[in-house]
């Protein structure tokens, strides 16, 4: 289970929590534009925009869980577990695996306009990376610096939804999530006025009072309106740093912390990592469960011109500044 989420001040950021229970050895992989991307149902395409994000690389093959573009074009894949449907191949489409999907539209779109063109002629097919790697039921949020849409593949076909919120979650289908607002409208970051009853002195006894009733358990519908209310009233400086800095914390409000979520046999879904990319300067940032240091790679700093995928292992290990040493 995981967020996505957007943020905008002078730049505009883009990045997600990957919430599991085991790291499969995800990289920060950043793909130059020569690398040649071999796509089971189209032609290979060799000239494509260069990306980073993070992946799982099989067979030097990048398997996205999100990435960014070098024209601020971000994506990111979500679990939808029970309600995804990969389609058989169609004669008349663009047949694309699940786990091609971010690739495919990467390669070729500078703009969530771009991807909606593309996606108007795409098939999401049943067909799994290989027999060790079967296909994840996912959908995805595309976005750039003018917007956001969520993508769904489901029984009735291609869902493709404006998403104004520029968060996404898990499950239910993202009309129903962006439907369940409508139950938190009262919702404000100030203390509320008196409301209940004529000639009823009641207390404000704490700060931050407007909030309450924001859910706070780790169901993907609650941390959908968590991240949404904390993501669009949320404040910081224009500069990097603190655009950076806010961006962690808006996804620091739906972490997952290990004991709290238990899926039996002694497993625990945590937040195995939160990612951060500024879109307009090709950076990753990002930090760990164990590691709460951010960590930076610029894919501007690697050769984009070349063919060979540049790999960043994640650190994942604790670094603490011993100040008084």
């Amino acid at each position: 289970m995981c967020t996505a989420a957007t943020y905008r001040t002078k730049d505009f950021y883009f990045g997600r929590t990957f919430d599991y229970e085991l790291s499969y050895g995800e990289e920060v992989v950043i793909t130059p534009r020569n690398y040649t991307f071999d796509f089971r149902r189209k032609n290979s395409i060799k000239s494509h925009f260069a990306m980073i994000g993070t992946a799982f690389v099989a067979d030097n093959y990048p398997l996205y869980y999100e990435a960014v573009n070098e024209k601020g074009l971000g994506m990111a894949g979500l679990n939808f577990e029970n309600n995804a449907f990969y389609k058989e191949e169609s004669e008349v489409k663009d047949n694309i695996a699940p786990f091609e999907f971010i690739p495919w539209i990467l390669c070729q779109c500078e703009s969530t306009e771009d991807a909606r063109r593309l996606l108007d002629n795409i098939n999401l097919v049943n067909i799994p990376f290989s027999e060790q790697l079967p296909l994840t039921p996912l959908h995805w949020m595309i976005s750039d610096k003018e917007g956001s849409i969520t993508v769904e593949s489901v029984k009735e076909g291609l869902k493709v939804y404006d998403n104004p919120v520029g968060i996404l979650t898990n499950n239910p289908p993202f009309d129903k999530q962006l439907f369940s607002l409508n139950n938190y409208r009262h919702l404000r970051t100030a203390t509320p006025e008196n409301s209940f009853g004529a000639g009823l002195d009641l207390d404000v006894y704490s700060k931050g009072m407007g909030g309450m009733g924001l859910p706070g358990d780790l169901s993907s519908q609650s941390r959908f309106v968590r991240a949404a209310f904390t993501k669009m009233n949320s404040l910081s400086k224009n500069d990097e740093i603190s655009s950076v800095s806010q961006f962690f914390h808006i996804l620091e409000s739906v972490a997952q912390q290990r004991g709290l979520c238990d899926l039996g046999e002694g497993k625990y879904e945590i937040t195995i990592y939160t990612s951060c990319y500024n879109t307009q300067t090709g950076v990753q940032y990002y930090n760990c469960y164990d590691n709460h240091q951010i960590n930076k790679v610029d894919m501007h700093k690697e050769d984009l011109d070349g063919s060979e995928l540049t790999r960043y292992t994640l650190i994942m290990n604790e670094h603490i500044n011993e100040q008084n040493q």
